[in-house]
């Protein structure tokens, strides 16, 4: 290889190193699944959220409205204790519990709050096989309501008595076929009440919601209210840190999608959104809770997060969100929502039919995404529907690239294989010219164009791999089905790193404490490539850097990514060594040029010394 192949290849080691620095999770302690979900402080996320929830202004409102208005702050309400002369009544009563269960999920329902008090899915377990839970009771509250009452009270409905038609304790099996709707009403007055039905199905992870408003024109003001998710989302998997970097809250809104990310430690984050919502969501790694207005049109929302410390140097962001809707102060007022409470399975939330895959990070909308959802994830899926083991889905997706991309490998592969027998001829100009390096550029490139060889054809199947492999991590960052596939012997978790072994401190500037096996293997194919293509005694230290960073690189990185690499490394040395046989004898031929067309650009350079005489 001449200086300018070297040069390429450092090149694109630098765009992968750079890539996979920025999208490769902080190498951090892990912090067990319990101390995961605690925020610093001991606070309870969703009390801490709920009220800077209610203190973020929106539109319309008048400052004397606000949740957050300092005006009469000690005597307004979002707790039970000064809940105002309308609402006095329903801030006591009986807490109730009932229990439902299907297939897919566990939901405790209670009479405080009149919603959800619990959710475990039954299917999935955290990184420790505990429960998957998204909360628990001690949280107070998940889907709520907040207004302004008509003597400028806030009100929140997770502090206020609902009564409900069930027997305290009751349990419900939900079966696949079936749904169960459980009706809780908060009795204002004896003409005046709030209506929430929710509605569950056993094979389904959405709750249908609908609110009915019974003669409370006079006493919501502002004409309108909030509907808002306020316990944020447990985190599951074993490194928090890992997780925070995928957790998030967003919005979708005139066709875009509006994100908050939580990235500093004790600074929350807001954003107001305006318009008409579709939806607002908040995702950890694999799991979504989504609130989809079905029947009016929002009219903004809102979303906030923080970022706080937790144990073993981890980290965990809490988020909360609402959507603002019109109460228009009817007699008689309805409204229905979608609450999404599930994993981040491609096919059920596209089945939502409202976009709510975009918080999915399938990576750049216009180069990433398509490879990932139109690629990627169909032949997942369509190789998993008869082989259960996904890394043999993994080896067989290799195969298939490697298919894909053969015969432009091929001529790769040919182009290395000249420029290995020119290497006699290069080294006799370098010698000849090595005084006027201007010169010796020009005949080596003449080589090259005589005898038809490429350069830079070696770094290409490189530079096409990378789309998929950026498709790869997204899909792996993102979707359920590779959380917790078991492949063979160690290798337990296609979505996380395979550790073999700890080392006793960090690698420098790589940050890394871990072996992978599969990284390791992965660097020994790229080793062995080196040595099969790499034959100029001065390029030797290419034979080694590559392959050393490499595997560096991808220590912290899915071991369902460093699988295909692998293979797709093994597949290649098969091929090159094909190559190298069939091709071995064949004479190095100097290739014909060809008669120019006298295209526009040709008759353009030949006028352009006339041109200049004139």
């Amino acid at each position: 290889m001449d200086r300018n192949t070297v040069i390429g290849f450092v090149l694109i080691g630098l765009v992968l190193m750079v890539w996979m620095y920025m999208n490769a999770p902080p190498p951090a302690p892990v912090t067990t699944g319990r101390d995961s979900t605690a925020v610093a402080g001991g606070e309870t996320p969703g009390d801490t959220a709920a009220v800077r929830a209610a203190e973020t202004p929106s539109k319309g409102t008048t400052s004397s409205e606000m949740p957050g208005s300092r005006q009469g702050a000690d005597e307004s309400a979002t707790g039970p204790d000064s809940p105002g002369k309308f609402f006095g009544a329903v801030s006591m009563g009986e807490k109730k519990f009932v229990t439902l269960e299907s297939d897919l999920w566990m939901a405790e329902l209670s009479t405080l709050g009149g919603g959800i008090s619990s959710w475990q899915l039954r299917k999935y377990a955290t990184w420790n096989g505990d429960t998957a839970r998204y909360f628990n009771r001690s949280e107070r509250g998940s889907l709520n309501m907040f207004f302004i009452s008509a003597d400028g009270k806030r009100i929140n409905t997770r502090d206020l008595y609902f009564t409900a038609r069930y027997p305290r304790g009751q349990r419900i099996v939900v079966g696949p076929k079936d749904s169960v709707e459980i009706e809780f009403t908060l009795q204002v007055s004896a003409r005046s009440s709030i209506v929430k039905k929710l509605v569950f199905h056993g094979d389904r992870y959405e709750v249908g919601v609908t609110y009915r408003f019974v003669n409370m024109d006079d006493l919501i003001s502002n004409f309108k209210y909030i509907v808002m998710w306020e316990p944020g989302l447990h985190y599951f998997e074993h490194n928090s840190v890992d997780e925070s970097n995928y957790a998030k809250a967003a919005a979708f809104a005139g066709g875009e999608e509006i994100e908050v990310d939580a990235s500093n430690i004790g600074e929350p984050v807001k954003e107001e959104v305006s318009g008409v919502v579709k939806w607002t969501a908040i995702r950890n790694k694999y799991f979504s809770v989504a609130i989809i207005p079905r029947l009016k049109e929002s009219q903004g929302a809102f979303l906030e997060g923080t970022r706080a410390a937790a144990p073993d140097q981890g980290v965990v962001e809490s988020y909360t969100m609402g959507v603002e809707m019109p109460f228009v102060g009817k007699a008689l007022d309805e409204d229905r929502f979608t609450l999404y409470l599930g994993p981040l399975d491609y096919d059920i939330v596209r089945d939502l039919d409202v976009g709510l895959d975009r918080i999915m990070s399938l990576g750049a909308v216009w180069i990433i995404r398509p490879i990932s959802q139109y690629f990627i994830i169909p032949i997942f899926q369509f190789l998993h529907w008869f082989i259960p083991n996904y890394g043999v889905v993994l080896i067989i997706f290799g195969f298939i690239i490697k298919v894909i991309l053969y015969p432009l490998t091929k001529k790769s592969m040919l182009s290395m294989q000249k420029m290995q027998a020119l290497q006699p001829m290069m080294t006799e100009i370098r010698e000849k010219h090595k005084e006027d390096p201007q010169k010796m550029n020009q005949q080596i490139m003449r080589l090259y164009k005589e005898y038809g060889v490429n350069p830079a054809g070696g770094c290409l199947p490189m530079l096409l791999q990378l789309p998929i492999l950026y498709a790869l991590w997204a899909v792996f960052g993102s979707t359920i089905e590779l959380r917790q596939a078991h492949f063979i012997w160690w290798i337990q978790d296609l979505a996380s790193p395979d550790v073999i072994a700890t080392l006793p401190a960090k690698i420098p500037i790589f940050g890394i404490d871990k072996i992978s096996g599969l990284a390791l293997a992965m660097g020994v194919t790229m080793f062995i490539q080196q040595k099969m293509t790499v034959k100029d005694p001065k390029q030797k230290m290419m034979v080694w850097m590559m392959p050393v960073m490499m595997t560096l690189l991808f220590t912290n990185f899915p071991s369902g990514l460093n699988l295909y690499y692998f293979v797709f490394n093994l597949l290649s040395i098969v091929q090159q060594s094909y190559i190298n046989k069939i091709h071995k004898d064949d004479p190095l031929r100097k290739v014909e040029e060809k008669k120019r067309s006298g295209g526009w650009i040709a008759k353009l350079s030949a006028n352009m010394p006339q041109q200049r005489k004139r």
